[in-house]
């Protein structure tokens, strides 16, 4: 193992332990008020841009910037090779701005600024410069990521899919969560949206799940069409109004997963995609934490979800 990765996998191990936890996630969704919740958080990994925050979005968003500062931070411990690896994680965020400038250019307004990132785009740099829908369109069809297809919902399935394949084409430990996320798309596509999955996500999709999940009339019948691989993050939903169920339990998982990574007692990329997954993990926690404390509501239906 060369030095590059056993100082990447010690500083994301020094990282991970700053993360503010199932228990502290709860105790902030106790509180009484955002303020109150964002008290608790001026000595975590997130108070920067946390501070003089006062609107829950703004929160909300300011909790995902710390999640990819985090990410960029340990990119830059890594060795060369390790670039591909990082970008890969990264692409979610460049998935969200790409959906952010088609509903710029599509005439809706837009509340933040992309996400920065930095030498983590893998095609990002090209994209923003699109001056029309149908201009990024083509850019996006001759990018890594592919045509995509219209209308965002559709635009954010097909990116999402992209991104899934891509982290687990270079993360063999995060292959069991992209198939698990690819079958709650499939889901919602089929069982929440009542669409015809498009061209575009079936070829995407056939590597992972197979084909012939697509004709499932209800739950039962997908779980039963989709492999054992993707078919657990389905079980114990009994209702397509449940699913939200379902992707809180993957984040579970992906938590669980990531924490046993970091318990490896080997250094090397596993230990750095454990501290991703915690990482990440916990940024979503805390914005679940941030909304019940704004709500006042004294707990989170969504952390209690993965208790």
């Amino acid at each position: 193992m060369s030095a590059a990765w056993v100082a990447a996998s010690v500083r994301a191990r020094s990282m991970a332990r700053r993360r503010v936890g199932a228990v502290g996630s709860r105790h902030i969704a106790e509180q009484h008020s955002l303020a109150e919740g964002l008290i608790l958080l001026a000595d975590s990994g997130y108070a920067e841009r946390l501070a003089r925050c006062t609107d829950l979005a703004v929160a909300e968003r300011a909790t995902r910037d710390t999640a990819l500062w985090q990410l960029r931070v340990l990119a830059g411990w890594m060795p060369g090779r390790g670039a591909t690896f990082a970008r890969a994680a990264a692409g979610a965020f460049e998935r969200d701005n790409i959906v952010a400038l088609t509903r710029r250019l599509d005439g809706a307004g837009v509340a933040y600024d992309p996400f920065d990132l930095g030498a983590l785009a893998t095609s990002w740099r090209r994209l923003r410069a699109a001056s029309s829908p149908e201009d990024l369109a083509e850019s996006l069809r001759r990018s890594p990521w592919g045509g995509a297809g219209s209308g965002e919902i559709a635009l954010r399935d097909v990116l999402s899919l992209v991104w899934l394949r891509r982290l687990a084409a270079v993360a063999p430990g995060a292959r069991p969560w992209a198939g698990a996320g690819c079958a709650l798309i499939a889901a919602r596509i089929l069982l929440v949206d009542h669409a015809v999955p498009s061209p575009r996500v079936l070829e995407l999709v056939r590597p992972v799940l197979g084909g012939t999940w697509q004709s499932a009339a209800d739950l039962a019948g997908l779980r039963a069409a989709l492999p054992s691989s993707a078919r657990a993050v389905l079980l114990g939903i009994e209702s397509p109004a449940d699913l939200w169920r379902a992707e809180a339990g993957l984040r579970a998982t992906v938590e669980a997963d990531g924490l046993r990574l970091l318990a490896g007692s080997h250094h090397g990329p596993g230990v750095v995609l454990g501290a991703i997954a915690v990482l990440a993990v916990d940024a979503w926690r805390v914005r679940a934490a941030l909304a019940a404390a704004a709500a006042g509501t004294g707990s989170s239906e969504v952390l209690d979800a993965v208790a």
